[in-house]
């Protein structure tokens, strides 16, 4: 949890409201953190995408509580990856 917390406070404090991430910042940490993930993906919006899917008030920035919606879809989408690896 704490590393998780250091991570988010590390990116949102970059520029503007050091509680919330921008979407320079969370193109930051995405880069940073998951880059082998974006590197996956062939979408080029793929950056816009997620910043629209956990602002869920719109105000243009993802705070904490949004941030964690990203932690948890990706915790079940490598669960999910994981289970269908060893069944095979």
């Amino acid at each position: 949890m704490e590393g998780l917390i250091k991570v988010f406070h590390t990116y949102s404090s970059k520029e503007g409201d050091k509680y919330k991430l921008s979407k320079a910042e969370l193109k930051s940490l995405l880069h940073g953190e998951l880059g082998d993930f974006l590197a996956a993906s062939k979408d080029p919006m793929v950056v816009e995408k997620i910043m629209s899917d956990l602002d869920e008030n719109r105000d243009g920035e993802v705070d904490f509580q949004e941030f964690v919606v990203l932690v948890a879809a990706l915790t079940v989408a490598c669960n999910e990856f994981f289970v269908e690896s060893m069944k095979n």
